[in-house]
């Protein structure tokens, strides 16, 4: 029987303040944060480190994923598989058959649904960076994070809960829509479609508790995702006075810190649930959009010790709230600033790319099997004793490291000014200079310890150039 065997989630450093909004704009200040995926993140670098996080905790099962499925409904590619870069990162191996399931939020309800079903390890990525028009309601309530699941039936991986039902309502409502040349959703009146949510919200609850031959009493968790904010309002109290459960998502929380992430947001709130819900009890998991989906769990016995290392409210409630509007709408693109007076930047070529996969997207590093120096990036011929390919692959993408000396550059170009570089030194050996992301000038210092992030270096001519930069632990 399949199982979810792992998860984990991903929310970025920055946060920007709601009440930043009105005092630009004007109008009332909103309370609380939204997530903002910094400058050099992307959907795709969001779902890597969602999906780190999750193999991290059954470092196994890397090998034997045979299917990936990256949700997002803000892609980073068109008419290519943004999913190829994600199993790049990740190391996984070549037969695992990786696809994009974009377009829509409903992509994430969706793939769980799938993974659930499969006979073949399966590993769901979700995610997305949600914006809107300067003043609107999307760019306000919106917000951005990953999260990332794996199922599998092999009994030597315990299962952290099972998918006992699942139903589904599928009906097409123009209620939102976005087409591929607009950066920004269009939506209808809420007032209809509210109506027509949560009938089929009622259709779709009450089969899924057939199915699973549940009373809606019965659940102990309920979780209700959406961007249609009425009719979340109305599922979720609907739901709640059935259950006799509070419904997540639909008040203060991780809406009040993270903002709602669109297609993550079913999965921020499972990984949420999952990390508070007590062995042997069930989780309902609701999604509205283009009709509605009802996902419905039972946690099992392994779960007390096998959450995932960092619960989802975690970095939910920390990060930097010291983000400007100006630099938010800048990195969203809403805002052209002058640039600075440098040499145009050039795209990554294909053939080296793909040549160096292993270090441009796994940040695999040698090691001398003779002497045992580390190599990075790797290399045939050794640096300490000069052996010529007696190496071994090494993976260092979860290895930490220490700052051992940094520059702060003014001059360097960067959306997030100043650039700060540091030469690093990884646990058990290996040194190498790259750049500190998400770290404010004034936290820095010789012995901080960081470890690596899969970023965006940059974007020219339509190639988005992915490699590795050092954060701090925190």
């Amino acid at each position: 029987m399949t199982s979810l065997v792992a998860y984990g989630a991903y929310v970025p450093y920055f946060r920007l303040r709601r009440s930043a909004i009105a005092t630009v704009l004007g109008g009332r200040a909103a309370g609380g944060t939204r997530a903002v995926a910094s400058y050099d993140e992307d959907s795709t670098t969001l779902g890597v480190e969602a999906a780190r996080a999750t193999l991290a905790a059954v470092p196994e099962a890397r090998g034997s994923v045979r299917s990936l499925l990256f949700a997002t409904a803000t892609p980073p590619y068109l008419d290519k598989t943004n999913a190829a870069a994600i199993h790049a990162a990740l190391g996984l191996a070549p037969e695992a058959m990786a696809v994009d399931m974009a377009g829509a939020v409903r992509s994430g309800a969706g793939a769980l649904h799938l993974a659930s079903g499969s006979a073949e390890d399966t590993l769901v990525v979700l995610a997305d960076v949600r914006t809107g028009l300067p003043g609107s309601a999307d760019e306000r309530d919106g917000g951005d994070a990953g999260a990332a699941f794996l199922f599998s039936a092999r009994p030597e991986l315990p299962p952290l809960a099972e998918v006992i039902a699942h139903a589904s309502v599928t009906a097409e409502i123009l209620d939102r829509r976005r087409t591929p040349d607009s950066p920004v959703s269009t939506t209808s009146e809420e007032r209809f479609t509210e109506q027509v949510y949560t009938r089929l919200a009622d259709a779709a609850f009450d089969d899924a508790l057939e199915r699973a031959q549940l009373r809606a009493e019965q659940l102990d968790h309920l979780a209700v995702a959406g961007l249609h904010q009425r009719a979340l309002r109305s599922v979720a109290g609907r739901l709640s006075a059935r259950t006799g459960k509070a419904a997540d998502g639909s008040a203060d929380g991780l809406a009040g810190t993270v903002g709602n992430p669109g297609t993550a947001q079913p999965g921020l709130l499972l990984a949420d649930a999952l990390d508070r819900a007590e062995p042997g009890r069930t989780i309902a998991l609701v999604v509205i959009g283009d009709g509605v989906s009802v996902l419905v769990l039972r946690t099992c016995a392994a779960l007390a010790g096998r959450r995932a290392a960092v619960p989802a409210a975690a970095p939910a409630a920390a990060g930097s709230d010291r983000l400007s509007y100006g630099d938010y709408l800048t990195w969203r693109g809403f805002l052209d600033r002058q640039p600075a007076a440098r040499p145009k930047p050039q795209p990554p070529a294909a053939a080296p790319s793909l040549r160096r996969a292993g270090w441009k997207y796994g940040f695999v590093a040698s090691r001398c099997t003779d002497c045992g120096t580390r190599q990075l990036p790797p290399a045939r011929v050794c640096a300490g004793c000069r052996t010529i390919d007696k190496m071994t692959e090494e993976r260092l993408d979860g290895t930490p490291a220490t700052v051992v000396t940094y520059t702060v550059d003014h001059l360097g170009f960067t959306p997030h000014p100043p650039l700060i570089l540091a030469v690093i030194e990884f646990d058990g050996g290996g040194r190498f200079r790259c750049e500190l992301t998400d770290a404010a000038e004034e936290e820095v210092h010789a012995g901080m310890r960081v470890t690596m992030s899969f970023r965006r270096l940059l974007t020219a001519d339509g190639v988005h150039n992915y490699f590795w930069k050092a954060r701090p632990v925190r």
